[in-house]
C-alpha cells in the first residue's frame, strides 16, 4: 500500500481539478451508520423495511410512522466532521478540490468548511413546506412530535430524496459536469450499487480514477488505484500541506 499511496500523493500535488464523490462509508467515522453493511440500517429489523418506511408513497400514506422512524435513525444532530471530512475541506480551500459530490445528507462536509457540496440526496437540514413551500430548519423535526407542520396547515417534509422520487436534475447534471472536468476522480465510501448516483462514474474520462472502500465495488476494474480501507485512514496518511 505504501507505493499506492506515494503515487496517490503525487497525484494530488499535481493535480487542481480533483472531485471527490462520497457514500455513507464517509460519515460511520463520525458516528452515522451506513445502510448496506452487516451491520447497517437494512439489517436491523423494523415492522416495515427501511426502504418502505422511506419512500414517497409511504410517506404520504403513513406520515407519523415514517416520522417516527426518521427522528429516531436517520438524524444525528450530535454528530462532527471526521477527519476526512476536515481533510477534503482543506484541499478545496488549497484550490486542489472543486467539488464533494455526496449521497449523505447529514451536512457534515459544510460543517467541516467545504463550500462546494452538491448534495445528491438532499440535506436533513432543508425541510419546506409540501403546500406554501416555506422553508424550515431542522429543529422544525427534532422538537416536534407526530407529523410537523407548517403556520399554513400544510405537512412539512424534508428536503432529501425519498425512494420512488427523482434526484434534482439541476443537482445532478452539475455533478455531471463537474465529474467531466475532473482531472482526478476520488470515490469512497460509497459500494456504487445506487443509481442513478453510482451511474456518474461514467463521466469520468481520465486516467486517475482512485477507490477507496473497505469493500470490494463492481467498478474496482476500472480504478487506476484502489484502497480497502476508511477513507479517514487514507487521506491522513497524505502529506496535505
Amino acid at each position: 500500500m505504501l507505493n499506492n499511496l506515494k503515487t496517490f500523493q503525487s497525484w494530488i500535488e499535481e493535480s487542481h481539478r480533483i472531485i471527490f464523490f462520497g457514500g455513507a462509508g464517509v460519515s460511520t467515522e463520525s458516528g452515522i451508520p451506513d445502510f448496506r453493511s452487516t451491520d447497517g440500517l437494512y439489517h436491523q429489523q423494523y415492522a416495515f423495511p427501511p426502504e418502505t418506511i422511506l419512500s414517497h408513497s409511504f410517506f404520504l400514506q403513513n406520515t407519523e410512522e415514517f416520522y417516527r422512524f426518521y427522528r429516531e435513525k436517520m438524524i444525528y444532530s450530535s454528530a462532527k466532521p471526521n477527519e476526512a471530512h476536515q481533510i477534503l475541506a482543506k484541499l478545496e480551500h488549497m484550490g486542489k478540490l472543486t467539488h464533494v459530490i455526496t449521497q449523505n445528507i447529514d451536512g457534515l462536509h459544510q460543517q467541516a468548511g467545504s463550500c462546494h457540496v452538491l448534495e445528491l440526496h438532499g440535506s436533513v437540514l432543508r425541510n419546506y413546506c409540501m403546500t406554501c413551500h416555506a422553508p424550515y430548519p431542522l429543529s422544525i423535526i427534532t422538537e416536534t412530535t407526530g407529523v410537523p407542520r407548517c403556520s399554513c396547515g400544510g405537512i412539512i417534509k424534508p428536503d432529501v430524496v425519498l425512494y420512488e422520487e427523482a434526484l434534482n436534475m439541476q443537482v445532478l447534471q452539475q455533478a455531471q459536469q463537474a465529474i467531466s472536468q475532473a482531472d482526478l476522480l476520488m470515490i469512497g465510501g460509497t459500494s456504487l450499487s445506487v443509481y442513478p448516483a453510482a451511474g456518474l462514474i461514467h463521466n469520468y474520462t481520465g486516467s486517475r480514477l482512485v477507490l477507496i472502500n473497505r469493500t470490494p465495488t463492481s467498478y474496482d476494474q476500472q480504478a487506476d488505484l484502489i484502497f480497502s480501507d476508511s477513507i479517514g485512514h487514507i487521506l491522513s496518511s497524505l502529506k496535505i500541506k
